[in-house]
């Protein structure tokens, strides 16, 4: 298996997340696993917490954008137009 996020589970995820898209990433990978259902018990939880931490890394990067188009759409969230 190649080496990636998945092997530093102790780190915090604004340490060991790149960016939205790698927490992103490692999050889905996170869930292929769990899903699987194919770890002990001890391994289990603390992927679960692993993945607890990136969703509140991503959620929290998701409102930070949002804070931000608010204040270049002069404080109001806007409708995205496909057109």
């Amino acid at each position: 298996m190649a080496t990636s996020l998945l092997s530093r589970p102790d780190q915090a995820p604004a340490e060991a997340a790149a960016s939205y898209e790698a927490a992103l990433l490692e999050l889905e990978q996170l869930v292929a696993q769990l899903d699987a259902g194919q770890m002990p018990l001890e391994q289990l939880l603390g992927r679960y917490q692993r993945g607890a931490e990136l969703l509140a890394y991503c959620r929290a990067r998701l409102q930070a954008v949002e804070n931000q188009i608010k204040v270049l759409d002069g404080a109001e969230l806007k409708p995205w137009d496909s057109a």
